[in-house]
């Protein structure tokens, strides 16, 4: 049996590395936000000759410097008619005039309708809410978890050490965006926020099931030592949160090398975040639980204290004693 719960400064250490990493990446350079978090300009496209698929479509914008577009094959709920919807960085008359006459060139008369701006507050919103989305999924995750262990003493406990694993999982995926933006120029789109979401989920259930095993093993009594059952607990599920894991990235894996440019960007912030959460689970969330059991945040507190705040010396009849 690996005895996990040994090691877990080394977690932290490698943890606080790869954070570190993406948070001095988002200082100095940000994220690489894609149309989707930026102001730009709208337009659906009709064909009436012909059918052009949505990669014959951004050939023809690459070669008026649009082809980092986003395209939408979507049809027309009044007319039946088939339509495209198109988004590019904010253009001006004669930049629409030129797109135009471009898909005239090359699939037949088209037909614009709808050219609309989208301005910078409206992209703002996106981005608002958007964390307004995770705030609120974060929220009702840490009041499940604490009702649900509500029969274990001190049950915030594993509410909270989930959610810390939720944020170090997040931080890690923004991070590696954050570098991979500057280092390959990969965007942050809508799809993005998605994954965001979607990876709170595939996270916390990992969690919770390393979670699950240890309240099994405090009621039925497997040691009187906390990191004991801890460290029992993670070696029992550990098996089937690989296997979880490894399956899940084979699937990923195929969809990211032949899903397409549409849904990469998903799926590879999909991959980041199922590492990332089966690494929390164990090394992470778990490991939290015993250093919180056993003071170790409350004597760093008093250490960190002690550093800044310094007690006054004693005074005794108006004199320094």
């Amino acid at each position: 049996m690996f005895n996990f719960v040994k090691k877990r400064k080394w977690y932290f250490a490698i943890s606080g590395i790869v954070l570190l990493a993406g948070i001095v990446s988002l200082s100095v350079n940000g994220l690489n936000l894609g149309l989707d978090f930026a102001p730009g300009s709208t337009m659906d496209v009709y064909f009436t000759q012909s059918n052009p698929t949505e990669t014959q479509l951004r050939v023809e914008l690459d070669t008026v410097g649009h082809g980092d577009a986003k395209i939408q094959h979507a049809v027309d709920s009044s007319t039946g008619d088939d339509y495209y919807y198109i988004r590019t960085r904010e253009i001006d008359l004669s930049e629409k005039n030129a797109i135009e006459d471009t898909l005239e060139t090359a699939f037949g008369p088209a037909d614009i309708k709808n050219f609309e701006y989208i301005s910078p507050e409206v992209a703002a919103e996106v981005v608002r809410n958007a964390g307004y989305a995770v705030l609120a999924a974060v929220v009702g995750i840490l009041l499940y978890i604490t009702w649900a262990f509500r029969k274990l003493p001190k049950p915030f406990h594993y509410g909270v050490c989930a959610i810390i694993a939720l944020f170090h999982d997040m931080l890690v995926m923004i991070g590696v965006f954050s570098i991979l933006g500057w280092l390959a120029n990969i965007e942050v789109n809508s799809m993005f926020i998605i994954a965001a979401l979607t990876i709170l989920g595939y996270s916390v259930n990992d969690t919770i099931v390393v979670f699950d095993r240890i309240r099994e093993n405090l009621l039925r009594g497997v040691s009187k030592d906390f990191a004991t059952t801890v460290n029992i607990s993670i070696n029992e599920s550990l098996g089937r949160s690989v296997a979880t894991s490894i399956t899940t990235l084979l699937v990923l894996l195929a969809l990211y090398l032949f899903g397409g440019a549409t849904i990469s960007t998903f799926i590879l912030a999909l991959i980041i975040g199922v590492i990332s959460g089966t690494y929390s689970s164990i090394c992470i969330a778990s490991q939290m639980l015993v250093s919180w059991e056993e003071g170790t945040f409350g004597r760093m507190y008093r250490k960190i204290k002690g550093l800044f705040i310094r007690e006054a010396p004693a005074v005794i009849g108006g004199e320094d004693r």
